[in-house]
């Protein structure tokens, strides 16, 4: 009997370990994917024309999620277009993705002119949001890629310059 138990507790042991690193593979296995699917995106722009991630890779590139009802997101667009200005020189790129509809966000940028693109991402923004680590949706929300299009860093909540200055440094 004794032999017996400890045969069954060696085989639920190995079975945990060989569920754990099935586990993490699959992990690893879906988030490849969304690599590959975030640079296939486009997204209209509001002024007309398109928005492709694609043209961005081999850049540096800071990806902002907002919207016109969301105090915080409008309060840090200035700063963002102020870091676009600023860091286009050391190959950083800005892209606003609007989670709102195309006529409030028309009406904010003739009010708030942006020298970065605006892509309308509508609600599908928060669900691509989610994907890029932000679990609970909320807004607004930022990510920075390296020039290799790896997804380096992520921040909810408005932005600083202090992190904007941490993240040129970081991935320059």
């Amino acid at each position: 009997m004794n032999r017996q138990r400890r045969w069954l507790v060696g085989g639920v042991g190995a079975l945990g370990a060989l569920a754990g690193v099935g586990g993490a593979l699959w992990r690893e296995h879906a988030r490849a994917p969304l690599d590959e699917a975030l640079w296939s995106l486009s997204f209209a722009k509001p002024d007309g024309g398109s928005l492709v991630l694609a043209d961005y890779l081999g850049q540096r590139l800071l990806i902002n999620f907002w919207a016109t009802w969301c105090p915080p997101c409008v309060r840090e667009l200035p700063l963002l277009d102020q870091y676009h200005r600023e860091q286009a020189a050391n190959g950083w790129r800005v892209i606003g993705l609007a989670v709102d509809a195309s006529s409030p966000v028309r009406e904010f940028l003739t009010r708030t002119p942006l020298s970065f693109p605006v892509g309308m991402a509508g609600l599908d923004g928060i669900s691509l949001s989610r994907r890029l680590g932000n679990p609970d949706g909320g807004l607004p929300f930022s990510v920075a890629f390296d020039v290799r299009g790896r997804l380096r860093e992520r921040h909810l909540g408005e932005l600083t310059r202090e992190t904007l200055q941490q993240w040129a440094q970081s991935l320059a």
